[in-house]
């Protein structure tokens, strides 16, 4: 993925009219060049070895990370990379999370989170604890563990509007994937395409089904909390598609304010203020460059621009099988040509999400979506034979599970 530099705008700066904001937005939010990198980052339900549906402390999690534990766990304290130099966060409800660095290919991205999740899982393994196998808490309700200003007032926010909210982050384990935004002329169809993929590849990949010890009925059920919030923080964007900056600068804009940075403590939000009415008046003093940026960071889309293109839709996979959706989507994105051909097999069901997440690829448009595009990534798998054999293998293994369970029916 591309390196996100600092737009040369002071992080104080008042941005005082919503011309200011926007340039600030289209600035940051895609940076464009030859696609080169790729990144990713892989979130984990953490448990008790011995007891998983236990209910898991802070001061453990900080004890058994040592010298990687974040800062809202260890704030004295600035955590070291993981051998690979993958870094480690903590999510609300104790999720731990490894974001990788850039990796100039998948099988190098492979080796180097290969690395630090045996370096991560060893710790755990010491400590009594384990990762969890799946995208949603298969064993308890959501709980935050953490308490932070952030986090309060999130939570606070998304009750306003139900459940998911809290389950979205005390619950839900996902896995993203980091994709250059391309050049100029590739960068529409690329969004297009990212956009596109995300119900056959959710229904493909579907891995959270059980919640807080009861069989939800769904196929993702980690998908079924994102999408159940409100639509203007976890929904696509709407239009245009052929314009990506245009499309994300209107969207974050009109999208609801999560929480304002102050000095109390208190983050609160006015009730139904978006950022727009930020920049109209509606707070005492107008936004800086960093609270745009800081409100980017509370919208959670199923593909968000962070200067690369962050692909966000991904349950949690069990074990070593998080590289059969990354190598996919890489595969998928390797070169225009391809991505082209991507869009077009993925078009026909483009708008089923909510089938996505509900009956995963019990969807036959959606099992059909899923297996073209299989054999199309299969085809530009650029791996080292064992490696590119595991992941055809993983994915084929996926699409027959449907097949046999839909004779069933």
């Amino acid at each position: 993925m591309t390196t996100l530099d600092r737009d040369t705008i002071d992080a104080d700066h008042e941005l005082r009219t919503l011309e200011a904001v926007e340039g600030h937005i289209r600035a940051i939010c895609f940076k464009t060049g030859p696609p080169e990198l790729i990144g990713a980052e892989l979130e984990w339900t953490v448990h008790h070895a011995t007891a998983p549906q236990a209910p898991l402390h802070p001061a453990t999690v900080r004890r058994v990370l040592g010298p990687h534990a974040p800062t809202t766990i260890r704030p004295e304290h600035s955590p070291d990379p993981l051998p690979a130099g993958g870094s480690v966060t903590l999510e609300p409800g104790g999720q731990l999370e490894i974001s990788s660095a850039p990796a100039p290919s998948t099988a190098a991205l492979h080796a180097a989170v290969t690395a630090d999740v045996a370096h991560l899982t060893s710790l755990l393994s010491e400590g009594g604890l384990r990762l969890g196998e799946h995208g949603i808490d298969a064993h308890r309700p959501p709980r935050r563990l953490l308490d932070t200003p952030r986090y309060a007032a999130m939570e606070r926010t998304f009750d306003t509007r139900g459940p998911h909210g809290r389950v979205m982050m005390s619950s839900t384990a996902g896995l993203q994937v980091c994709l250059d935004a391309g050049t100029p002329a590739e960068l529409g169809v690329r969004w297009a395409t990212a956009h596109a993929l995300g119900p056959p590849l959710i229904a493909l990949f579907a891995n959270s089904a059980r919640h807080a010890g009861r069989d939800t009925g769904l196929a993702s059920a980690r998908m079924a909390a994102w999408w159940g919030m409100d639509p203007r923080l976890t929904h696509p964007p709407l239009e245009p598609v052929g314009d990506p900056v245009t499309a994300w600068v209107r969207y974050a804009l009109a999208a609801p304010l999560v929480c304002v940075r102050r000095g109390d403590g208190r983050w609160d939000p006015p009730p139904g203020a978006t950022l727009a009415d930020w920049v109209t008046g509606v707070l005492p003093r107008p936004p800086t460059a960093s609270d745009v940026e800081y409100h980017l960071s509370t919208l959670f889309p199923p593909v968000r621009p962070h200067g690369y293109l962050e692909v966000r839709y991904l349950d949690a996979q069990p074990g070593d099988e998080w590289i059969a959706p990354v190598a996919m989507l890489a595969a998928l994105f390797a070169d225009h040509r391809t991505t082209e051909r991507a869009l077009e097999l993925a078009q026909p069901v483009a708008g089923r999400w909510r089938s996505a997440y509900r009956r995963g690829l019990a969807d036959p448009a959606l099992r059909r979506s899923a297996a073209t595009l299989t054999e199309l990534a299969a085809d530009r798998l650029s791996l080292p034979a064992d490696l590119s054999t595991h992941v055809v293998e993983t994915v084929q293994r996926r699409l027959r599970r449907a097949d046999v369970t839909e004779e069933q029916r």
